[in-house]
């Protein structure tokens, strides 16, 4: 891929995106001036910017959005996924093909260029992500540096250099760069037309989030269903969260290898898996399920990210269509004797889900939480819920 220019530029490219194979993209900068080393992939979500923007699962990522018009309704504070947003937990850069135009929605509270400079998002507009995708799609996710400089001028030499000599995620443990400092309850419920976030009421059971990169959406609809819900670091011991007396165990989402986060969570979800406590896992999450249970993760070619991905459950028979968002995923053929295959992606064929059997352990790979459905997936807590209430002996809520 040659390096370009947008046809309709009249002055000289104010950022540039350098691949580690030494291939140069030129635009148009905003958000954050300097630069980012990350891995840059796609989402071909049509909406959801800032919740893309902000899930900590995108971190060590550049975001290529194929969808051309982007921050069109701009920015408000209530679309946001992280919960250290000040720790800029969530992607590095983002690439854009049209430039951001005047936002035009009453949800509206700023306009995505100076949202983007207040998290230290390197942007940049002007770029043909046709080519872009098709190339991620042909050679795989590459390492590269997004740079924004306002006068233009960049060390392109250094810039490859730095995409180059940069390890790339394989290996890299990013969860213990986005979890949270320390333990919190979480009491905010689902966003509801003209109404907002709610607050959860009394509580009818405990879950332990375990927060790897989780996002606020899934501790919201936890909450919805009457959990109180505690969120500790990825690095809380097994025998700190059974002292919580919990009812349920959550495996949050995040980004990097989940080999690398493995090494110290994976001992800590096999010791919660001996106390028979109903455990929920997502994304990451489902990932190191798999590890604790005995499977494997592997790298993905170009990875999975958007928001009109069909899964089928195998439980139902059902498919649904869920937002993605991973570049690792559960090797299914190394899933040992009583692991159940739950879920698969039509795209694919890929792993998406896991259960384990005789006992109330289960996770997937995709987001449902999301809403591309756009409750499609919502069954699933309602599944964990369940799981729960049947231990408590009470009765169990419609999945659907």
């Amino acid at each position: 891929m040659a390096s370009e220019t947008a046809p309709w530029a009249t002055e000289a490219p104010t950022a540039v995106l350098v691949l580690a194979d030494g291939t140069v993209i030129t635009g148009r900068g905003l958000g954050a001036t300097g630069s980012a080393v990350a891995e840059v992939c796609f989402n071909t979500a049509l909406t959801g910017y800032q919740e893309i923007l902000t899930d900590p699962s995108y971190a060590g990522q550049i975001v290529t959005f194929t969808f051309p018009h982007i921050g069109n309704i701009g920015t408000n504070d209530e679309d946001i996924e992280d919960l250290t947003p000040a720790a800029r937990s969530g992607a590095v850069g983002a690439v854009f093909k049209a430039d951001v135009t005047n936002p035009s929605s009453y949800r509206s509270a700023g306009d995505l260029d100076q949202w983007l400079k207040r998290r230290g998002i390197v942007a940049m507009s002007g770029v043909d992500t046709r080519a872009l995708t098709a190339l991620i799609r042909e050679k795989g996710m590459p390492n590269a540096v997004i740079a924004h400089s306002p006068d233009g001028k960049f060390d392109l030499d250094d810039l490859t250099a730095r995409a180059r000599a940069w390890s790339g995620l394989l290996g890299l443990d990013l969860a213990k760069e986005v979890t949270s400092g320390q333990s919190s309850s979480w009491t905010e419920t689902p966003w509801v037309w003209n109404e907002g976030y709610g607050e959860r009421g009394a509580a009818s059971m405990h879950v332990v989030a375990i927060d790897f990169g989780v996002k606020r959406n899934i501790l919201r609809l936890l909450a919805g269903l009457g959990a109180k819900v505690t969120v500790v670091p990825a690095k809380t011991s097994a025998d700190d969260i059974l002292a919580m007396k919990p009812d349920g165990i959550f495996l949050s989402n995040g980004p990097g290898d989940p080999a690398a986060t493995g090494e110290y969570a994976v001992p800590v979800i096999k010791d919660l898996l001996k106390s028979e406590l109903p455990v929920f896992g997502i994304c990451l999450g489902h990932q190191m399920l798999a590890l604790a249970l005995g499977g494997k993760t592997e790298k993905m070619h170009q990875g999975h990210h958007g928001a009109n991905h069909p899964v089928k459950d195998h439980t139902t028979g059902k498919v649904e269509i869920v937002s993605m968002n991973h570049g690792f995923a559960v090797d299914a053929a190394s899933l040992p004797e009583g692991v159940t295959e739950t879920h698969v992606s039509l795209f694919d064929g890929s792993n998406c889900g896991i259960a384990l059997a005789g006992r109330p352990v289960f996770s997937v790979q995709h987001h449902p939480e999301a809403s591309p459905g756009p409750q499609d997936s919502h069954y699933l807590f309602r599944r964990f819920a369940n799981l729960i209430r049947e231990r408590q002996g009470e009765p169990a809520l419609a999945e659907r």
